[in-house]
């Protein structure tokens, strides 16, 4: 640690430097996830806007409980099924995985194949269900 603060006072321009590149690598990496959504926000989207909810879970993750009415895709199957969402291209979709994180590459595939408005719930069905809202299990 000693070195790393003698290094940081000495070099100081290229410190600076390594700070601002994390920093840019950081927010270009949340960027490519697109928006994203706490429980309340997707709940207000789904009532009020009729957002579909896309869960990209496993299929065996998927019954042990899911967001009422989402279709389930899983992450693997996304680029063979995308078609099926064709039907959605114009309205909000929700995705949703298991902690919020596998979620960024489902949003980065829908928003290059030009869906309008795509999110990803932040902290998944994990969060979801620590929130205690309703689930359906099957």
């Amino acid at each position: 640690m000693e070195q790393l603060i003698e290094f940081a006072t000495n070099h100081w321009e290229l410190f600076a430097a390594l700070i601002a590149t994390l920093a840019l690598l950081v927010f270009s990496e949340s960027k490519k996830g697109g928006t994203s959504l706490s429980t309340h926000a997707a709940v207000q989207l789904i009532n009020k806007e009729n957002a579909a909810v896309v869960d990209i879970r496993l299929k065996k993750d998927f019954k042990t409980g899911h967001i009422t009415n989402s279709i389930n895709i899983p992450y693997a199957d996304l680029d063979r099924r995308i078609g099926e969402l064709e039907k959605y291209r114009n309205r909000p979709i929700i995705i949703v995985c298991n902690l919020g994180q596998t979620a960024s590459g489902a949003v980065k595939k829908l928003n290059d194949a030009a869906f309008a408005n795509v999110a990803r719930l932040s902290g998944g069905i994990t969060e979801w269900k620590t929130q205690n809202l309703p689930v359906h299990k099957g």
